[in-house]
């Protein structure tokens, strides 16, 4: 039987591993939906960015710079923004039910207004965060049900209320929280090898044209926290809107099971939102306060 060298096994490895990541760009991984957003990344327009050991060059390092110039442009030119918050998180084992939000961000100081507009168990709930006031908390009310006749409460945004069912506290919600979240965990994965990235310059989120840059970690390793995640940045805006990450299937014939999921449909950046938008005394908001 005729040997191979491991020089050669190691290829026919890498080789795989890509061919594997090709076969995932080319799939369609978001909504198809009728009344969602599409996101799509079109295998035949992808470039792996680093494909061979040899490569000096991490493959993150392309995606870094990316990420840093629109880190930098949303921290120079976006003071505030709304949209249509579309999330999806898998939360103690388990894929939650897509919510959709309507929210609006001020970046300094950072505020949030959301309000939920599905699914029906938390439609019409209200939450308002500002940072630096009210001692550090949030205020919400539930929409509909028992919980409604409670009235606006006042809570911890890092306790077991506000925190029950998501992954991330509204203190990290937004666009520049996105981005500085995943400049942290590429400049922790540079440390490693065992990572492939792709980037598409002819992605699509719904109607607007995008660069979408997808990274994958073909085997479990402690240190990495996904599989597959991939980052779609609008081409005009320099803002990303949509961002997704995969686990790695239990079995190899498996999809990867999603982790999370999140979507900012319908963004207006600068719109000129001010204090009021942030007041629950706001009477086109329903929090009760006088």
């Amino acid at each position: 039987m005729k040997s191979f060298s491991p020089l050669i096994i190691v290829v026919l490895l890498v080789a795989a591993v890509i061919a594997l990541g090709y076969v995932f760009i080319r799939h369609d991984l978001g909504w198809t939906e009728v009344g969602r957003v599409e996101v799509a990344a079109p295998e035949c327009d992808s470039t792996a960015l680093a494909e061979t050991a040899g490569n000096q060059q991490h493959p993150l390092d392309a995606a870094l710079e990316l990420a840093r110039q629109v880190e930098q442009n949303i921290d120079q030119n976006v003071r505030d923004y709304t949209a249509i918050v579309i999330k999806q998180e898998r939360s103690g084992g388990k894929l939650k039910p897509e919510e959709i939000c309507d929210v609006k961000v001020r970046n300094k100081p950072f505020s949030v207004y959301m309000k939920f507009l599905a699914p029906d168990n938390l439609k019409g709930q209200e939450v308002i965060y500002v940072e630096g006031a009210n001692n550090g908390k949030l205020i919400g009310h539930a929409g509909s049900g028992a919980a409604a006749l409670l009235g606006s409460k006042w809570f911890d945004p890092r306790g077991p209320i506000a925190m029950f069912g998501q992954r991330y506290p509204i203190t990290e919600l937004g666009i520049a929280n996105l981005v500085k979240r995943l400049v942290e965990i590429g400049q922790h994965d540079r440390q490693y090898g065992e990572c492939y990235v792709w980037r598409n310059d002819n992605a699509m989120v719904g109607d607007r044209p995008c660069i979408s840059i997808t990274v994958m970690h073909p085997v479990r390793r402690s240190g990495f926290i996904f599989h597959i995640a991939r980052i779609f940045i609008d081409k005009e805006l320099t803002v990303p809107l949509h961002y997704e990450a995969y686990d790695w299937p239990q079995q190899p014939d498996e999809a990867p099971p999603l982790l999370e999921s999140y979507t900012y449909a319908h963004l207006k950046l600068n719109p000129g939102l001010t204090g009021a938008d942030f007041d629950p005394q706001n009477p086109d908001y329903n929090f009760g306060l006088k």
